[in-house]
């Protein structure tokens, strides 16, 4: 009897043992997973592994690419809404920066990527020169970022005759994210403050978090007392934020920018005449300045020996360069003056023009004088490398003086510009009537 109910009990054991192994969940691993107690009996098999999720493949549109990693999208108020609404009033100013975007736009949205940035930094050349690389404030901050001399030189940026790096569209990108990291690191990690920071100053925005902090206020951007373009700045960032994120709902037109680099660096070998470049290129010289615009005379500067050319037109010109003879690059005269001479004498004895000898030895008029020397360019075969000459670099503003009825809208029409530059170049509050007789700076050819 005792023996019948130890073998009841024990099979009864089995039982449940074989239960609990069939409904216990994924199998361990090791040695023995899924086995009785004897080592030996029923294996459970593992499951299957899951299917992998087919990884979708990037955007082909970059705009639609910033869509996916926007953030600051729902900060929302009364003057991000201010803000919003008035760069949807101007359906041209999303047009240009849709086709200045596709110069510049992938490079700086991969620079800040690769920092780990928000996505919305990418967009801070969109606020600051509407991704004109020749703008220009009237505090004479140029380029992309709107770097000011000062600050560039602070950076270490190089700016000489030829060249100037804030118009360089890799050296300002790099050198500006370098500078909102640091103020993002000084201001604990807030961006908002990092962002107040680069436009009005880091002392201004220390300042005024002190007061507020001697008051017993809050310290955030919206709290601070700041001037006035500062607190427009920030709010406007954001307000591009959401059109770009929310562009069908609003009814904003981003016209598609292919999510793919749009130029590469390119070895020159040496100092090259711009208008020789894009011949050997295939490009025309206005896309090859708009893609090299720290380059500011009719050459490359020296010791920048390196363009950026689209992509397609790369392998072009590193063939057609490697080719190029010594006599068409650029190579430099040292001619004493001598009495009697003129520019035009000396000109056609070197072969060069008149307005080059200028613009190289910064000649106004016609008046030279013995004894003194000029640097005469020799190599230089091309008639429209004087155009360059005249147009590289940031041109002086036209002056513009209101008249009644005058309104943003009309000017910018009247002139071919957008009234986000007109804001720019004039340190304007767009919520402000403009006054007759008010005078107003332009570049009537977009810069």
């Amino acid at each position: 009897m005792a023996t019948a109910i130890i073998r009841l009990c024990l099979g009864g054991l089995a039982i449940l043992l074989l239960a609990a192994c069939q409904g216990a969940g994924p199998a361990t691993s090791g040695a023995g997973a899924g086995l009785g107690p004897s080592g030996e009996g029923l294996l459970v098999a593992a499951p299957a592994p899951a299917p992998a999720i087919p990884s979708l493949p990037p955007p082909e549109d970059l705009w639609e690419r910033l869509r996916l990693e926007l953030r600051w999208y729902d900060i929302h108020n009364a003057q991000v809404a201010h803000a919003r609404d008035h760069f949807l009033s101007q359906p041209r100013y999303l047009s240009v920066v849709s086709e200045r975007a596709g110069y510049y736009l992938f490079h700086i949205v991969e620079a800040v990527e690769a920092r780990g940035m928000p996505a919305e930094i990418a967009l801070l050349p969109l606020v600051e020169s509407t991704l004109n690389p020749y703008a220009v404030s009237p505090q004479r901050a140029a380029g992309l970022w709107q770097i000011m001399p000062a600050t560039a030189d602070y950076l270490g940026m190089p700016r000489d005759w030829w060249y100037d790096g804030r118009l360089d569209v890799r050296v300002a990108t790099e050198v500006a994210l370098d500078y909102l990291q640091s103020l993002h690191d000084q201001f604990d990690g807030d961006w908002l403050l990092a962002l107040a920071a680069y436009n009005a100053g880091k002392g201004r925005v220390a300042r005024a978090i002190a007061r507020n902090e001697r008051a017993g206020r809050p310290t955030d951007y919206w709290s601070l007392q700041l001037p006035r373009e500062t607190r427009h700045y920030v709010p406007r960032l954001l307000a591009l934020s959401a059109i770009v994120r929310y562009a069908d709902t609003l009814g904003a037109e981003l016209s598609p920018v292919p999510n793919a680099p749009a130029f590469v660096a390119v070895p020159t070998g040496g100092q090259i005449e711009l208008q020789r470049a894009a011949q050997l290129a295939g490009v025309e010289l206005r896309t090859l300045r708009a893609l090299n615009p720290g380059h500011l005379r009719w050459a490359s500067a020296p010791g920048q020996d390196e363009l950026l050319l689209p992509v397609n037109r790369a392998g072009r010109f590193r063939s057609a360069v490697a080719l190029l003879a010594p006599e068409d690059r650029v190579s430099w005269a040292h001619y004493r003056i001598e009495p009697g001479d003129s520019l035009v004498r000396i000109a056609r004895r070197f072969d060069t023009q008149v307005a080059l000898l200028r613009e190289v030895n910064n000649i106004e008029g016609h008046l030279i004088r013995a004894g003194a020397t000029l640097l005469i360019p020799r190599g230089s075969a091309w008639p429209d490398s004087l155009a360059l000459a005249d147009a590289a670099g940031p041109r002086k503003p036209r002056g513009y003086r209101v008249r009644p009825g005058d309104s943003l809208y009309r000017i910018a029409s009247r002139f071919n510009v957008t009234v986000n530059d007109l804001v720019s170049w004039n340190a304007l509050d767009p919520g402000q009537y403009l006054q007759p007789g008010q005078q107003l700076r332009l570049f009537p050819d977009g810069r």
